[in-house]
């Protein structure tokens, strides 16, 4: 194979497991913040806040993943 198949086989494996992974994370965290306000609804906007900072963390590993994509797909 060519080092530049390669690169593009590797970017693209890397950007579907940071996909994969994001989502997985988001879930977990959005069912957890559900679970939360369900047990206890006076702290509704408390756990939303929580949940929407770590949600805007875990965008942020798969906006790193496709940036190093892109870098390896353009090289």
């Amino acid at each position: 194979m060519e080092p530049r198949m390669i690169a593009f086989l590797a970017a693209g494996l890397g950007m579907g497991g940071a996909a994969i992974g994001t989502a997985i994370g988001i879930g977990a965290l959005a069912g957890k913040a559900m679970e939360g306000i369900a047990r206890q609804p006076e702290a509704a906007g408390k756990i939303q806040m929580s949940m929407i900072i770590a949600i805007a963390f875990v965008e942020a590993i798969a906006l790193y993943a496709l940036v190093v994509s892109l870098i390896l797909a353009t090289k």
